[in-house]
């Protein structure tokens, strides 16, 4: 029998929700319980951390309870963009994709999260701050802290 027999094709989704919700659970994707998933579904374990690194919004290291995402496209990056990643780093004293020692902030840098129109823009798990300016900063952790 060749390895692959021992693996069944899960229906489409399944994999991808799997993910979603250790992270719902978890807060991020801890090993063991990827390993889990993978032989719930009876899929290769490539193919479940094969989906979770491809998509952003997956991570393996635990993440703050609030994601700061500083939106570096193109109309945000001629806006300003790295001066709000640059004060967001001094006054949380941690580099993007790294979470503060209280697990309480999570910095991202994302391509664009389709607002241009607001650039340059910091998204706040689901809420977005636009036209902003380093001094805005501020407030806006204040008011998640």
């Amino acid at each position: 029998m060749l390895p692959s027999e021992h693996y069944r094709q899960p229906n489409a989704g399944a994999v991808l929700t799997a993910l979603h919700e250790i992270t719902a659970r978890c807060g991020y994707l801890p090993e063991d319980e990827v390993r889990r998933a993978a032989g719930e579904l009876g899929v290769p374990l490539a193919q479940v951390f094969a989906a979770a690194t491809f998509y952003a919004a997956f991570s393996f290291k635990p993440c703050g309870r609030h994601k700061l995402q500083v939106c570096e496209g193109t109309a945000c990056y001629v806006k300003g963009a790295s001066t709000l990643m640059s004060r967001l780093q001094a006054e949380l004293g941690i580099a993007p994709d790294e979470t503060t020692a209280d697990l309480v902030f999570t910095l991202k840098r994302v391509r664009c999260v389709g607002s241009c129109g607001l650039a340059p823009v910091v998204r706040v798990g689901d809420e977005t701050f636009g036209r902003l300016t380093p001094s805005a900063l501020g407030a806006i952790l204040a008011k998640y802290r």
